[in-house]
């Protein structure tokens, strides 16, 4: 018999499929000490962003022949590695696209009307305190008419991209300076509408920009796409979303921004070091805050165990079983 340890955890779409077929499948979590010795007992591992497969645990498991990755970023995984062992890797790129699209946009209005401050704010005011966050956070604005910066335009960032246009943003993508990006926008069941997108260079997106999200492959070791430099750079009183991952803005270089006013807001729901965040960037008055739930929609979530149960099925070369 197949078995396949859900180390992070799977949709019941997704361990029902692999159940039908005949497959155990284990969703309690086993902590890193211990995962060498007890993977031996399993032919397949799927992970989410928790669980690290490195080269030791990947040397340690000669039975292991699949490792999913339910989501999209594969750098917790030592990919080249595990293929160069004969070891077939998946990831559900498509999946969660739609959620973590919706995220940004929500993190993008809870800027412009300053949500997130008065969730913080809010709670036991009295008349006097009452009316002085009335007068503070009303001087919010309006999405409509702003420029949104996209820094790396794939499946995440074009569906951002088809959110804002219909929220009456302008989109800047940097991405295939060369090749139009094209937007199939679907309104009220209508066929689709075809956008072309002209790329920007990185400079002009900086430049122009009233949000800038950021929506690109990010693995550790890599530079930020928004450093000091770029931070330097962009529009006095800009907004950033981060939701690709940590380290892809410098939050050093953010904070000293944001403390300028260089930057007007910032949104993350990733974190250099995750899952610990800095003090400082927890607690600063001008960031909006989330615990890395780009993905964590029931829909996303049985997606991705659809198309994960999916993909191990089909490398096992097994069918579902119908009742």
């Amino acid at each position: 018999m197949i078995r396949v340890l859900a180390n992070d955890g799977m949709h019941a779409s997704g361990v029902d499929l692999l159940k039908k077929a005949g497959i155990e499948v284990q969703t309690q979590h086993i902590e890193a000490a211990a995962l060498p010795g007890e993977l031996q007992n399993f032919d397949a591992l799927v992970v989410r962003s928790a669980t690290k497969v490195r080269g030791p645990l990947i040397d340690a498991c000669p039975n292991l022949r699949f490792i999913g990755r339910g989501g999209v970023g594969m750098d917790n995984i030592d990919v080249d590695y595990a293929q160069n062992k004969g070891i077939a890797v998946y990831n559900t790129p498509d999946s969660s696209t739609q959620s973590v699209a919706e995220l940004v946009m929500g993190h993008m209005y809870s800027m412009a009307r300053f949500l997130y401050a008065a969730n913080r704010n809010m709670p036991g005011a009295d008349a006097a305190k009452f009316n002085a966050l009335k007068k503070e956070y009303g001087k919010g604005m309006e999405l409509r008419g702003r420029t949104l910066g996209i820094i790396g335009c794939g499946r995440i960032g074009q569906a951002l991209a088809a959110l804002a246009i219909g929220a009456g943003m302008k989109v800047l993508p940097n991405r295939r300076p060369n090749n139009p990006i094209v937007l199939d926008l679907f309104i009220n069941g209508l066929d689709p509408i075809h956008i072309d997108l002209p790329a920007v260079e990185m400079d002009e997106l900086l430049g122009q920009s009233d949000f800038i999200s950021l929506n690109l492959s990010f693995n550790e070791g890599d530079p930020p796409a928004l450093g000091p430099e770029e931070l330097k750079l962009v529009r006095k009183g800009v907004c950033i979303v981060n939701a690709a991952r940590g380290g892809a803005v410098s939050e050093a270089a953010l904070l000293e921004a944001l403390d300028s006013g260089q930057v007007a807001h910032a949104a993350l729901d990733v974190f250099e070091g995750e899952p610990s965040a800095s003090a400082e960037i927890l607690n600063h008055p001008r960031i909006s805050l989330s615990p890395h739930i780009g993905a964590a929609t029931a829909e996303a979530q049985a997606r991705i165990g659809t198309e994960m149960a999916g993909y191990i099925l089909q490398h096992f070369g097994l069918e579902v079983h119908s009742n």
